[in-house]
Parts: C-alpha cells; structure tokens; sequence
C-alpha cells in the first residue's frame, strides 16, 4: 500500500478524517518553509499538500497568490521545490501531494517533471487547471512512475462528468466545497454531505474537501462526512502574520495546526 493509500486507512482505522495541510513550498523562504512544514507535521497532518509556487495561481484566493509570490520572491524554482521535498524525506514519511499548474509540468517537460517528482519523494499530483480529458500524457507519466494522481469536483460539476474524473484519480477526490478561489470562510458550506454521497456512487477512492474550512469546528463539522479535510490559508496565514519573527513563526504555526488537527479527532465520536 503506498503513502497516500496508509494515510487513510489508518484514518479510517482510527474512525476519523485524514487531516491535509497546505503550504506553500518556499513560502516565505527555503529555511523557514522547510520549519513550516515540519511544525504542521509534527502537530499530527497526516497528508502535507504543497503548492507549488506560480505567478498565476487561478485557483487561490489573496492569501496563497501572496504566499506564492513571496515564494518567488526568494528565490523559489521547480528545482528548489523538488530539494525541500527531499529535505523533508530525511525526517517524515507522511505523503506529499504537489498542488500545482498544468504550465509548470508541461514547462519543464511532463515526463521529466513526473520522474523528478517521484525521485525526489512526491506521492501524488493535483493539477488544478488540467482537466481529465486532457491529461492523457500526465495520467501515463503518473502510471509509468507510481505517482498517485487527484482531480477535483466542484459544486457545479455536472453529474456527467463525475465517472470521467473518477475513472482519471487513482489517489483520492478533492472536492471542492465552495464555488471561486481559496480563502477563509466564516461558515462551511450546507451542502456537503450530499455533495461527499454523491461522488460516492462513482469511486472508492477517499473524498477530501476543502477551500472555505479554517477553525477547527469546521474542520470537525466536515470531517463527519468527509475522509479528508483539507486546510490551507488558516495556515498560510500564520506565516503572513509573522513575517517579522521568522525564528518564532513554526512554533506558532504548530499551535495553530494542532488546534485544527483536533478537529478530526474530535470527530469520531460523530462518524
């Protein structure tokens, strides 16, 4: 069973969610990324979701355009994402999923990005902006190298096309549960549970829901239905607000996490 696979099925041993965090990889800088990601992990994410910093994130809301531009800003490539994945791997075997564009892959060449993903310890792709029907070379490059791949439904995807990503997603289902970009929301959408049913029907693959989900009530509130939950800017935001003390930003940062972490836990009761 790969990384991914593990993640949830001892969540789900566990009667609870798996817990996602997103970062962004180099955000604000490789040394203090690096202690990001270290610190949610350490407060108990059982999936670390990087985004792959880019200067047109269509998907993401203020919060992660500027977590990706301050990425730039220091001096973030594709080459240093792969090496703060690798430094990762000296210390945790928990999956890493990249969140990122289809112009970054296809830039640098799919199959050579895939190979290097893969070399470097990445266990799975989410490719925001690469439809299903048009991911035929990244799907085969996935394949080819055991990289796990994710695709995403959105509250206004239409019944039809929910078999075909399905049939495209071999690591599990990103639903996304609000319409527009990434972004704290004060309340979680009311349509969850019915949404998580429905793409059911069509994959056994774990569903983990996001975008909007950022105390950890709502992470609770979600993780009654869902198999995963993702969190994002509640993060990214910690770094934002601690700019200026950089040596003291991962320890705030597992503060913050392992509030939202006890989320899930708290939610077995429920489930």
């Amino acid at each position: 069973m790969d990384r991914l696979a593990q993640a949830f099925a001892r969540a789900a041993r566990e009667k609870r969610a798996a817990f996602i965090a997103y970062l962004c990889a180099g955000d604000p800088d490789f040394d203090t990324s690096l202690a990001a990601c270290r610190a949610v992990l350490e407060a108990g994410a059982d999936v670390l979701e990087l985004g792959v910093p880019f200067s047109d994130p269509l998907a993401d809301g203020p919060t992660n355009q500027l977590a990706a531009q301050r990425a730039l800003d220091g001096g973030m490539t594709a080459a240093r994402v792969f090496e703060l994945v690798r430094r990762i791997r000296e210390f945790s075997e928990v999956p890493i999923i990249f969140y990122t564009y289809y112009n970054l892959v296809f830039s640098n060449g799919v199959e050579a990005y895939i190979q290097a993903a893969k070399a470097a310890g990445v266990n799975g792709m989410l490719t925001l902006d690469l439809p299903p029907e048009e991911a035929g070379e990244v799907l085969a490059a996935c394949t080819q190298h055991d990289l796990k791949t994710v695709f995403i439904v959105a509250p206004t995807t239409p019944p039809a096309r929910l078999a075909i990503i399905s049939a495209a997603a071999t690591g599990f289902i990103y639903y996304v549960s609000r319409e527009g970009v990434t972004g704290v929301r004060q309340q979680v959408a009311n349509n969850i549970p019915e949404a998580v049913a429905r793409i059911r029907q069509h994959t056994k693959l774990p569903v983990a829901v996001g975008f909007g989900i950022s105390t950890r009530e709502q992470v609770r509130q979600v993780a009654r239905c869902a198999d995963g939950v993702v969190v994002g800017s509640a993060l990214v935001n910690v770094i934002r607000d601690n700019l200026a003390n950089r040596a003291g930003l991962p320890a705030r940062l597992r503060i913050t996490a392992a509030d939202l972490v006890a989320g899930v836990a708290s939610s077995s009761a429920d489930r």
